[in-house]
């Protein structure tokens, strides 16, 4: 399944023009943020005698190797409209939840838009907090050309932050894993404790913090 412009296009035939596609990454993890991107292309270019090369290579950020996902998130600056990011902590998480995290993530990500989009293309989830038009798709990044973008660009974006926090907490292998469950990551966990991105309220690591005690 590749993702297209058909939602976008059924949408601006409806009149809307700046159709923002938003995604997250770093949901299921252990450690770190979880971060969000919103993306707004040009839909009018997205014809196959206009469309930019690149966009015939997008795919859902998991579907991509690392080294496509960093070719594609330059080529998604570069080209898109407007690109926005938000990030919520690890503490955060902790504090609201990861559902309420996540949309509030997104909601940052919507803000930081330069442009203000006119309809929400999102990926699973609505954005009860945010009073524009917009659509959840359950499996979004799949089916929508800028929801798949919003989801490389937040994806990039985390790998690359996670990357800097292993410099800070070395140890438990941050920049291979970023933060999620793997084997590696739960012994490093089991021999050396949480550290201070871990979420608290996670369940292998709230089990950890018991089991200590």
């Amino acid at each position: 399944m590749l993702p297209t412009f058909d939602e976008e296009r059924r949408l601006e035939a409806q009149g809307y023009h700046l159709i923002a596609g938003i995604d997250e990454v770093g949901r299921g993890a252990l450690a770190g943020p979880v971060v969000a991107a919103a993306v707004i292309l040009p839909i009018s270019r997205g014809s196959s005698r206009t469309a930019p090369t690149w966009l015939s290579s997008v795919r859902d950020s998991k579907q991509l190797s690392p080294k496509k996902r960093e070719s594609l998130f330059e080529k998604i600056q570069a080209g898109a409209i407007a690109v926005g990011v938000g990030m919520v902590s690890p503490e955060e998480i902790d504090a609201y939840g990861i559902v309420k995290a996540t949309r509030q993530a997104m909601c940052l990500a919507v803000k930081q838009l330069p442009i203000p989009p006119d309809f929400l293309l999102i990926d699973a989830l609505t954005l009860p907090q945010i009073p524009l038009p917009q659509r959840g798709i359950i499996h979004g990044d799949q089916l929508s050309l800028s929801i798949a973008c919003a989801s490389i660009i937040a994806k990039v974006t985390r790998d690359r932050y996670m990357i800097e926090l292993d410099r800070i907490y070395p140890g438990y292998g941050l920049a291979r894993h970023k933060g999620y469950g793997t084997p590696q990551h739960l012994l490093n966990l089991r021999q050396s404790g949480p550290c201070p991105i871990h979420r608290r309220s996670f369940a292998p690591v709230r089990n950890l913090r018991i089991a200590s005690t």
